[in-house]
């Protein structure tokens, strides 16, 4: 699993340690084992359209994007024990509860790989 920096069109950090699950094995462990996730870590799952909160110790925010890293839709505080999918959805990106809200990240947000811009973070 490798890690990278997704941000948003403005060139804020939407997630500055992000991930990326894109093997079977990977996507299969997810963040099962996990007590807690920190604010600065995510995890992108691709490919993915759907996701559950099985075993999860705690809530988290669903991201899903479509091939274009554009936002579909956000699910809030998905709790443990849930399921939620889009249709469309190519990846999946989960970040600690509220996160999505604090980064305000929305319906039509495009996301890119990348590091944070030096405008965004003065």
């Amino acid at each position: 699993m490798h890690v990278i920096t997704l941000i948003g069109e403005d060139g804020r950090p939407v997630c500055e340690r992000c991930e990326v699950a894109d093997s079977p094995v990977a996507r299969l462990r997810g963040l099962l084992g996990r007590d807690a996730l920190p604010d600065d870590t995510a995890m992108l799952l691709r490919p993915c359209s759907s996701i559950h909160t099985s075993f999860l110790r705690f809530p988290i925010d669903a991201v899903f994007l479509d091939r274009d890293f554009r936002v579909l839709d956000v699910v809030s505080k998905l709790r443990p024990w849930r399921a939620a999918w889009r249709r469309g959805a190519h990846a999946v990106l989960e970040l600690p509860a509220g996160a999505a809200a604090r980064r305000g990240v929305t319906r039509g947000d495009r996301l890119a790989w990348g590091a944070p811009s030096e405008a965004a973070t003065a």
